[in-house]
């Protein structure tokens, strides 16, 4: 399978006794967003996989050949890696892929991290999820090239939407760390079901300054599809890159 997962272990042996943890990034991003907090949670002794998911700049597979089917099994084939359930952590769009993952596997999974993601019911895709959400800030620039077959965002606005509550060093750098994201898994509605997704533990993840999947509209899906436990991080969009740390805690909560 053309996908590329990272996987970070401690030498001493150490993480054979903390449950692994796959990262899945979201749209408009790679693997690497996770970097900071994947250093960190394999010092604390987890075994750490990263996904990237194809599609993206420099991927060997093009966007128009990609679909959330193929980014399910991606994610499936990083929890084969793991060898025992998993703390699968999905941001953002990310949040249908594992759900995906979730119906096809549920026993591979130990808990399912929803960070400032899209938490769906059967039928949604960010797309129509998105559509539901007025107080978001994304959508007025975001186009869409549907002959390359992706979706970009707007350069100018990218680090006020991304990262409103970031440094500016950080500002200054996300417009050209932003990707073109591969439509067609956007639009595609998942299918889940309450005997299998329903049935995995469920976190989420609030971030309360949140301008691309707004704070209202993430309390709104988790009064929709009950959690086990909730927290908030009182960051934008991406709190793995502005609150590492509380990012960090977060995750290892979800082992409680």
């Amino acid at each position: 399978m053309n996908s590329t997962i990272q996987v970070a272990a401690n030498d001493s042996g150490v993480a054979a006794e903390k449950p692994p943890i796959v990262l899945v990034h979201g749209a408009f991003s790679d693997g690497h967003v996770w970097g900071y907090v994947a250093g960190k949670l394999k010092a604390a002794g987890h075994a750490v996989f990263t996904v990237d998911l194809p599609g993206r700049t420099g991927s060997a597979i093009a966007p128009d050949a990609v679909s959330l089917d193929l980014y399910r099994d991606i994610v499936i084939e990083a929890l084969a890696d793991a060898s025992a359930p998993a703390i699968v952590v999905g941001h953002s769009f990310a949040g249908i892929v594992v759900a995906a993952a979730a119906e096809k596997a549920p026993e591979m999974i130990r808990t399912l991290m929803f960070v400032a993601a899209y938490l769906p019911h059967d039928g949604d895709s960010l797309l129509s999820l998105a559509q539901q959400d007025p107080d978001a800030k994304i959508g007025a620039h975001l186009n869409i090239d549907q002959e390359r077959g992706i979706a970009v965002v707007e350069y100018a606005a990218r680090a006020e939407l991304f990262a409103n509550d970031g440094p500016e060093p950080l500002k200054a750098k996300l417009p050209d760390l932003i990707l073109d994201e591969p439509v067609k898994p956007l639009v595609t509605p998942v299918h889940v079901t309450d005997e299998r997704f329903g049935q995995v533990d469920k976190i989420y993840v609030h971030t309360s300054l949140d301008q691309v999947i707004s704070a209202g509209f993430q309390a709104r899906m988790v009064a929709g599809t009950p959690v086990r436990k909730t927290i908030t991080l009182e960051t934008g969009h991406l709190p793995f890159l502005t609150d590492v740390d509380g990012m960090v805690q977060a995750i290892k909560n979800a082992t409680v």
